[in-house]
């Protein structure tokens, strides 16, 4: 049998905490900052957490599930 692969993509974009909940950097925070409201921009500095309904689906990219 060959060795599963990591997809590549996805193990840049995601990490798996301690507690097995998978965290991701939110998007629209790199440009265009100055017609975003300060409320806006602080809430994208927080990490995001992936839904229940993503979460086997991230992690079989990761190779982390048969």
């Amino acid at each position: 049998m060959p060795k599963v692969k990591t997809n590549s993509s996805a193990k840049k974009r995601f990490k798996v905490t301690g507690s097995g909940e998978i965290t991701f950097q939110k998007a629209f925070k790199r440009h265009i900052l100055t017609k975003k409201s300060k409320k806006r921009k602080r809430s994208l500095r927080q990490k995001g957490l992936v839904g229940s309904t993503n979460k086997d689906f991230v992690l079989r990219l990761l190779g982390l599930k048969g």
